[in-house]
């Protein structure tokens, strides 16, 4: 064989910032050093039990046991519609506005391939979630960022977009609750937004993954908005709600013909969920306000408190984030992100991710999540706290 060379798009995409950091965690790791790891957007928390439960009845059921329908079992589909009801208020058709996906990345990584055409523009915010630029890079989309800085409250500033890119454009990424700044996003903003897409003629595509881990209001959906349905298409996942990360079942939601443009690019490409899966996050839906969900997020919130104020009184000004699982703290002035990062790791052996690996405008910060018990996580602080940095 000749060579090998990888494809141009791949070749396109940014390089990965962190592979140091995770040989420098494997090498503590193998060396028996005891190291936090607040660098891990995956749940420690089991599935919950209600769950499980519904999921072994029905892998027992045969039915279960064939091809998946593409567009996803209608229980689920139906119970997505009646959460979109019971949580937003937002009317949603389960056979047409619903859309099972493989988790929010299935959905997130294939909807370029169903709105954009080669050289069309795509808004992605920085710091983010690097999935919305590799998927627009693999569509042959142009990508403008949109800086997400902490004056705007890591909103994005659509006026500082130069018109001919706000013309140019098809689709725009948002993501509230953010990751991983932890921002989150006030109805106002939605509604700004969908005005903008009336007039530019812009799809929205909102990634909701975080809307169930909140401490404060509940985060609203953008869907809620009047107008919303005829240019915007929402993401969820089950995977941060219910601690479902490797069972990969979301769904889409919003504007039909951008949900069929995506599920006919999905029929090309996947099968579709295991159909028990899809039953069992069924049940999960329907009892999204299930006491054990309800005491995850008073973990959550008990965790965030432990590491945030912790930090703040040795001295690091930051704010507490009112949803997710992700604190998005503020480093020393006059140092990176990546310098910083390597010192804890090295002289602390607590892992978290520099904020300049999402992209420059992510530097001057570190992301450190909130997956790990409150005793690790005081733990965490009194080693950070030993450090001159």
């Amino acid at each position: 064989m000749k060579k090998f060379t990888k494809t141009q798009r791949l070749q396109a995409l940014p390089p990965y910032l962190f592979i140091e950091i995770d040989k420098k965690k494997r090498a503590l790791l193998q060396a028996g050093k005891d190291v936090i790891n607040l660098g891990v957007g995956d749940p420690d928390l089991p599935t919950h039990k209600f769950i499980i439960d519904e999921m072994a009845k029905a892998i027992y059921d045969p039915k279960n046991h064939r091809y998946p329908f593409d567009e996803g079992v209608p229980a689920y589909r139906k119970a997505a519609a009646a959460f979109m009801q019971r949580r937003f208020g937002v009317s949603a058709d389960a056979d047409t506005q619903i859309l099972t996906t493989i988790g929010s990345k299935d959905g997130i990584s294939h909807i370029p391939l169903a709105v954009i055409n080669p050289g069309d523009m795509v808004l992605v915010p920085q710091p983010g979630y690097p999935v919305y630029n590799s998927g627009a890079i693999f569509a042959g989309g142009q990508v403008h960022v949109m800086p997400l800085a902490a004056k705007n409250h890591f909103l994005p500033d659509f006026e500082a977009i130069p018109e001919h890119i706000r013309q140019q454009t098809k689709l725009v990424w948002l993501n509230y609750p953010n990751n991983p700044t932890a921002a989150s996003a006030p109805l106002s903003f939605y509604q700004h937004v969908v005005e903008l897409a009336h007039r530019y003629g812009w799809i929205i595509a909102s990634d909701l993954a975080y809307g169930e881990v909140y401490f404060e209001e509940p985060p609203p959906s953008i869907l809620q908005v009047p107008g919303a349905m005829d240019v915007a298409i929402e993401f969820h996942s089950l995977s941060k709600s219910f601690n479902m990360t490797g069972w990969r079942i979301g769904w889409a939601v919003g504007n039909s013909q951008v949900l069929a443009a995506l599920a006919q690019v999905k029929g090309n490409m996947d099968s579709g969920q295991f159909n028990a899966i899809q039953v069992a996050g069924a049940a999960a839906l329907n009892n999204y306000d299930h006491p054990d969900v309800k005491n995850q997020m008073a973990i959550y919130r008990r965790r965030r408190d432990v590491l945030c104020d912790g930090l703040i009184k040795l001295g690091w000004r930051m704010d507490k984030p009112t949803a997710g699982f992700f604190c998005w703290v503020p480093i020393p002035a006059g140092r990176s992100s990546m310098e910083v990062c390597s010192r804890l790791l090295d002289e602390a052996h607590v892992v978290t991710v520099p904020g300049g690996g999402f992209g420059p405008a992510g530097e001057g910060f570190l992301r450190m999540a909130l997956t790990v018990d409150e005793s690790r996580l005081a733990e965490a602080v009194t080693r950070i706290g030993r450090l001159q940095l």
